[in-house]
């Protein structure tokens, strides 16, 4: 399924060029300590992140995707989504049995608006419609309260807590696991508050 190009309310996702601005626009969250501090990894430079937009775009032309890692625009910023800068990434791993594990990660000047929402959204949709899946999770930091309000909201169930499974920044994090079955997902309703 390549290009990916979905579109909601405000936002769109679409795959990634690989331009200096979208590098820049990929540093934006990436090499933000605040931003990445509930990621599996630490702030990133430039290079390394153009390294990532290299890698994303070898992923979406394989024969067989197993990773969608997707730009998200606002529709507002420009008439082709193609022609707006990310303001945040979404992703999909595909795993066994009809399966995937969701991501999103917002920059800080778009915080609040509700976003996450609807980026949580349209990869639901993406998932139980065209990619015909059944089962979506998602790892969230037990500290990160907005994100598990977010998914929480889509219908998501918390399915328990991972001790230690995450080791960043000198000391062990635990997370919580949240999943959302195919039959369960009744489509977006609007746009949440906050996230």
């Amino acid at each position: 399924m390549v290009p990916v190009r979905l579109a909601g309310p405000r936002l769109a996702l679409r795959e990634y060029r690989h331009t200096p601005e979208e590098v820049d626009a990929l540093h934006a969250l990436y090499g933000d300590p605040e931003v990445t501090r509930y990621l599996p990894f630490e702030p990133r430079d430039r290079e390394t992140c153009a390294d990532q937009l290299e890698l994303y775009l070898e992923e979406a032309m394989a024969e067989e995707r197993g990773v969608y890692r997707l730009a998200v625009v606002r529709r507002e910023d420009a008439e082709d989504p193609e022609d707006a800068l990310p303001i945040a990434h979404a992703s999909l791993t595909l795993g066994k049995y009809r399966s995937a594990h969701l991501g999103y990660v917002l920059s800080r000047p778009v915080w609040g608006r509700g976003y996450a929402g609807e980026i949580a959204g349209l990869l639901c949709e993406l998932s139980f419609g065209a990619l015909g899946l059944h089962r979506l999770a998602a790892r969230v930091d037990v500290e990160n309260e907005a994100s598990a309000k977010v998914l929480t909201r889509l219908g998501f169930r918390l399915e328990g807590r991972v001790r230690h499974d995450l080791y960043k920044g000198g000391a062990w994090r635990d997370s919580y696991r949240y999943a959302l079955l195919a039959d369960e997902w009744s489509g977006p309703a609007g746009p949440p508050q906050g996230g």
